[in-house]
């Protein structure tokens, strides 16, 4: 006995160890993320979605769990009852025999196996995709016959699920209230689970700023969809589960009590029990009017009819059908409830069911489901709708055709005719010089492929990604004004992940290579002698600067030591300054080292911080190492998009971020000092995109939403790591809501440095996303619509002799309704199964012009050369293909580059590159430029000689 009490007394101490120990990392892991996002100035944001997550984990569990226990407790105390034999004699009803006792108590564990089941796939898939729930509220899957049905068929083809399930169906008949405990507690903290990874509808829901556009068929405000739908189908989620499990819970507590498996036969409820289930039954049939009653909101969703979003089925009979089914289970609800609080009969005097009719009343309403969600539509589809389906579709495809314009923001698009003029001389090329020695011949991977092997300079050095901005410079000394050039911009990260394997090390990771430096800056019109870029910027000098071609180039850009602490690469946690020097940059066959002394990272010369981030990053040397200075500070989530993506989870981030070299401050400023200290000068900026699925009646088409804005600049200071929201687009309804939940995360873009602003353009990813449904949404008229007359398509071309789609692509030139040329997103189509083109979408990037869209459309009746009707040219031509034959036999290949459809005045222009690498060790060079026009085409070394050939001047 000694022996025994002393291991339950070590079992007892070991066991307030570990939870010691957990609760240990639990608030160190918080204490460090707080004093991240304090350090950034963002500790307010944090706190309030914390307190968020806890209130609802807390609220929800607690609740549950109340609920829960209520109901058992007062089914453990009237599952006592004794059912003497003068009660037993009174007793009218008949009871069930043990085949249907089994019957039904296995109904009842089903049930409540198949609830769980429902929750927990719910929480699994949640957590699955937490970053993305944040961002895009998911449609939760309800609890419904159809939804059990599938659930149930799962289970079933699972041999694990469908062994659990045997030994739960046991548990039920040998312990029902065992069972619905354990049950409670698992569904309890499922749902808390639940609710706490749904903080962002929770907020959005309750703080959702108004909208003044309503919906047609229910003049609701677009903010009840966006907001307020989803805040009320996570509460339906929450009901429904509450309201079934506990009935079915209590059901089978009565069902298998006093011994009526052992006897084979359940004589009934008596009147307490009976009180007891119709007041739950009351609680299922009211969440059951909530959920039809919700249900009709959805209609504005359906895929059912001739377009997105309520139909003439949904209409004119599910949305009647559906109000029916909600004010009929009300009444059930009402009726159930009257009968379990009224007094009255002989208290335990009499057995029965839980209500007369109910169980009949329950499967009649179940058939009335199923004729009103899928027979009766589908034969009105049949029979009314199909025979004159585009007259009865009318109106609600134009409502689509709408919606879904101002979901993906194309009901601002400024449509104009472009009626292609072909004259193109020498004259025009010259007066839009500014267009044409824009024009890029060089492709970002062409020339990533030559920068790592030409500016790399060490093996752990990368250029990730290559970016496309405008800079005005100065490339003369007499030159009076600067030019603005079109440029690509890639910056030299560091890659500890290239670092060689025997060099690898603690100090190393953690205190050596620590920061990227510099980057490339290359024109896109033109290449050296050799075919190789040409360089603006390029290599790094014995100290330190970047070395420009040619030198006054020096005069249009910051290069005072251009570190790169924050990236796309940066993925380790660095601490500095350190005793450790830090490799600044290389030079010769030697490195130049250098301490941080910056703003950035969470300062940790205290013991106890240091002891924080040892738990937190799981690494002891951290607390150990003797290289750490008073004024260290450890810097981590180095990579922009996941800082970015910690502060503000609720934003998609797009998927280009863009490095600028500016300085920040004011031109005052500026020319007073022409280098300050503190000052970083290579910042990226990031867009970032509100999103919903809610918005009515829009379609996403093959997107997971439907609602889609640009309205957030973030800009994160390379060197410091500091990270700024700009507000691009404050109409945006989803964004408004954000600004007031988190007040102090969002600044206006008139605070932005106009240096910065400067470099701001509209992002690929959003243009793409438009352009891709501008090919069904261009056709406004619903006729035309549902005949699909007129759809279009994004053009193919070839790359590296395989087809893929062109995608959008910067230009700067002078738009036919502009008055000076600008930078400009452009992306072409044309018509399905046609490969002529039909119209262009340009998006503006420059001034108070920003995310214009303009869409010019071609006439049907003439042809325009679409980019794969250029592309035959260049195959088809003679001399083209001959000398392309001749590269590719001489042990290299050649590679077309992007085509490029150039608007200059009102004719169109083509360019496409023509580079030339090894099969080994490819290095590529620009070997031709071919320029065409609608009717000539022409092969050049250089795209300037291209234009001279195809455009001689007049003698």
């Amino acid at each position: 006995m000694r022996y025994r009490s002393l291991g339950h007394s070590l079992l007892y101490w070991l066991g307030w160890l570990v939870a010691a120990i957990a609760l240990g990392i639990v608030i160190c892991r918080l204490l460090a993320e707080s004093l991240w996002f304090h350090h950034l100035g963002y500790a307010g944001v944090l706190w309030l979605r914390w307190g968020v997550q806890g209130l609802l984990l807390i609220f929800v569990v607690g609740l549950s769990g109340l609920f829960y226990r209520w109901h058992q407790r007062r089914a453990y105390q009237q599952c006592t009852v004794t059912l003497d034999a003068e009660l037993t004699a009174h007793s009218r009803y008949r009871g069930l025999g043990l085949l249907g006792l089994l019957s039904a108590a296995a109904g009842l564990i089903g049930l409540l196996i198949v609830a769980t089941y429902h929750i927990g796939a719910i929480a699994v898939q949640l957590w699955q995709q937490r970053s993305d729930m944040t961002i895009n509220t998911p449609l939760l899957p309800q609890l419904s016959v159809w939804r059990a049905a599938d659930l149930l068929q799962q289970i079933l083809q699972n041999p694990w699920l469908l062994l659990v399930s045997a030994g739960t169906l046991i548990l039920g008949l040998w312990a029902p209230l065992h069972l619905f405990r354990g049950i409670s507690v698992i569904l309890s903290l499922a749902m808390g689970a639940i609710a706490l990874m749904s903080w962002s509808a929770v907020l959005t829901g309750v703080f959702g700023v108004s909208d003044p556009h309503t919906e047609p068929l229910f003049h609701r405000s677009i903010s009840f969809y966006l907001f307020r739908l989803p805040l009320l189908e996570l509460l339906r989620l929450w009901l429904v589960n509450l309201s079934v499990v506990s009935l079915a819970g209590v059901a089978l507590t009565y069902l298998l009590a006093n011994d009526s498996l052992s006897h084979g036969k359940f004589l009934g409820f008596v009147r307490s029990q009976r009180r007891h289930l119709q007041g739950l039954s009351a609680f299922v049939f009211a969440t059951v009017a909530f959920s039809f009653w919700l249900e009709r909101y959805k209609l504005l969703y359906s895929t059912n009819g001739a377009a997105f979003g309520a139909g003439y089925t949904d209409v004119t009979v599910r949305l009647p059908l559906y109000g029916w089914l909600c004010v009929s289970a009300l009444a059930v609800a009402m009726l159930l409830g009257w009968s379990a609080i009224r007094q009255g009969g002989r208290g335990q005097r009499r057995l029965g069911p839980i209500a007369p009719g109910l169980f009949s009343f329950t499967l009649g309403y179940l058939v009335v489901i199923l004729v009103a969600d899928w027979l009766l539509p589908n034969a009105i589809e049949a029979a009314i709708v199909e025979p004159n389906q585009l007259e009865r579709e009318l109106p609600y495809i134009q409502r689509t055709i709408t919606h879904t314009r101002e979901g993906f923001n194309l009901d601002t698009m400024r449509v104009e005719p472009f009626q292609p003029e072909n004259n193109l001389n020498a004259e025009i090329i010259a007066a839009n010089e500014a267009t044409t020695r824009n024009i890029r011949v060089w492709d970002t991977r062409p020339l990533l492929e030559t920068n790592r092997q030409l500016q790399q300079l060490r093996s752990y050095y990368r250029f990730p990604a290559a970016f496309l901005d405008r800079y005005s410079l100065k490339l003369a000394n007499q030159q009076a004004t600067p030019e603005l050039r079109q440029v690509l911009i890639a910056a030299r990260e560091i890659d500890y992940s290239a670092v060689q394997q025997f060099a690898r090390s603690w100090i190393n990771e953690h205190l050596v290579f620590t920061h990227g430096y510099g980057f490339t800056m290359s024109p896109v019109n033109t290449a050296e002698a050799n075919g190789l870029p040409k360089y603006f910027v390029r290599d790094i000098g014995e100290n330190g600067e970047l070395l420009t071609f040619p030198p006054q180039l020096r005069e249009n850009f910051p290069f005072f030591y251009p570190r790169l602490y924050y990236g796309e690469l940066t993925n380790t946690y660095i601490f500095a300054p350190s005793h450790v020097p830090e490799l600044d940059f290389p030079r010769g066959s030697d490195n130049v080292y250098n301490h941080y002394d910056g703003s950035g990272g969470v300062a940790i010369s205290a013991w106890w911080r240091r002891l924080i981030y040892a738990v937190y990053f799981r690494d002891w040397q951290v607390l150990l190492t003797p290289n750490l200075r008073p004024d260290s500070r450890v810097l981590f989530r180095r990579t922009i998009q996941e800082r970015v993506q910690a502060i503000a989870p609720f934003l998609r981030i797009d998927s280009e971020p863009y490095l600028v070299i500016a300085d920040p401050r004011s031109e005052s400023d500026i020319k007073a000092s022409h280098r300050s200290a503190g000052v970083s000068y290579l910042y990226w900026i990031i867009d970032a995109y509100t999103l919903s699925r809610h918005y009515p009646y829009a379609d996403p088409g093959k997107h997971s939403f439907n609602y889609i804005r640009n309205s957030v600049k973030i800009v994160v200071d390379a060197y410091n790591g500091d990270v700024t929201f700009y507000v691009v687009e404050p109409e945006d309804v989803i964004l408004r809501t954000w600004q007031r939940i988190f007040p102090q995360l969002f600044r206006p873009i008139s605070a932005m440095p106009h240096r910065l602003y400067t470099h701001i353009r509209y992002p690929v990813d959003m243009l793409q996303i438009q352009s891709e449904q501008l090919l069904q949404y261009h056709m406004t008229d619903p006729v035309v619509f549902y005949n699909r007359e007129d759809l279009w398509q994004i053009p193919q071309e070839i790359y590296r002799e395989t087809p893929q789609s062109v995608a959008p692509y910067y230009l700067i030139t002078k738009l036919p309704i502009g008055y000076t040329e600008e930078f400009v997103l452009l992306v072409p189509f044309t018509p399905v199964n046609r490969p002529n083109l039909i119209g262009w979408l340009a998006a503006r990037s420059d001034g108070q012009n920003y995310g214009k869209l303009l869409l010019y459309v071609f006439p049907k009746q003439e042809l325009v050369f679409g980019p794969e009707q250029m592309e035959a040219r260049i195959n088809q031509d003679p001399l083209i293909s001959q000398q392309i034959s001749l590269w590719n036999r001489q042990g290299s290949r050649s590679v077309q580059g992007n085509l490029l459809i150039i608007p200059i005045e009102r004719s169109l222009l083509y360019v496409e590159p023509i580079y030339l690498e090894a099969s080994q060790n490819s290095l590529p060079t620009l070997a031709r430029v071919i320029v065409m026009d609608n009717e000539r085409l022409v092969m050049a070394p250089t795209l300037e000689e291209g234009l001279k050939q195809l455009f001689p001047a007049a003698s």
